[in-house]
């Protein structure tokens, strides 16, 4: 089949997708901007029409995956709810995210310190694009901050009013995330346990080691 050229209408979340589950299969050091294009079914030239370096591709699907989650959690944040069920349904919702596409969270744990270590200024020779990446880069971690705020402000808030026992509320929420995101690195499509049975195994388990 012919590859399409570079075109407007080529869908860029679908690439991302895409992209997302080539990173999973070949790691990121061992994957080209050919590999992805192929993908998708377009020429390595049409992808640099949407994306200018693979450095820029990784950072636009580790923003998407986190985008898409943090919309989910905060409906839940944001409902009229008691903080133990605010925290049931965010726990549910990040982890029926990361089981809903297990290349983008597996891209979180692994690819984070290709993210930290990527040097634009070699690979395309203009500061421009290597300051607009480095801003964007930033925006991202500062967006993750804000993600996991919003565990860390509902177990504080459960602690406030007495739903949830006294504990260090950054350390569990640290814990709570590696837990969530080393799912994408086990969960198999299939196995024993669906993505929404797993979420309520991690639901009971938390609110377990939370509850007074």
């Amino acid at each position: 089949m012919a590859r399409k050229p570079a075109d407007q209408s080529v869908d860029r979340e679908d690439i991302l997708w895409a992209a997302a589950e080539v990173l999973h299969r070949n790691g990121y050091d061992s994957t080209t901007m050919k590999d992805i294009a192929a993908q998708v079914n377009l020429t390595a030239a049409s992808l640099y029409h949407h994306f200018k370096n693979k450095d820029f591709l990784l950072l636009n699907v580790l923003e998407l995956g986190l985008d898409f989650t943090i919309e989910k959690l905060e409906t839940v944040a944001n409902a009229d709810l008691s903080n133990a069920e605010k925290l049931a349904g965010m726990i549910r919702s990040h982890v029926v995210c990361v089981t809903g596409n297990v290349a983008v969270g597996a891209a979180m744990v692994f690819e984070i310190r290709s993210l930290l270590n990527a040097s634009l200024s070699s690979k395309i020779g203009d500061d421009t694009f290597m300051e607009e990446f480095v801003a964007r880069r930033n925006q991202f971690f500062a967006r993750r901050d804000y993600f996991e705020g919003l565990f860390r402000d509902t177990i504080q808030a459960g602690m406030d009013t007495g739903e949830f026992r006294e504990v260090d509320a950054a350390t569990v929420t640290r814990a709570m995330m590696g837990a969530h995101n080393w799912i994408s690195v086990w969960f198999k499509e299939g196995g024993r346990l669906s993505g929404e049975e797993l979420a309520d195994v991690m639901v009971d388990t938390w609110l377990a080691a939370l509850r007074k």
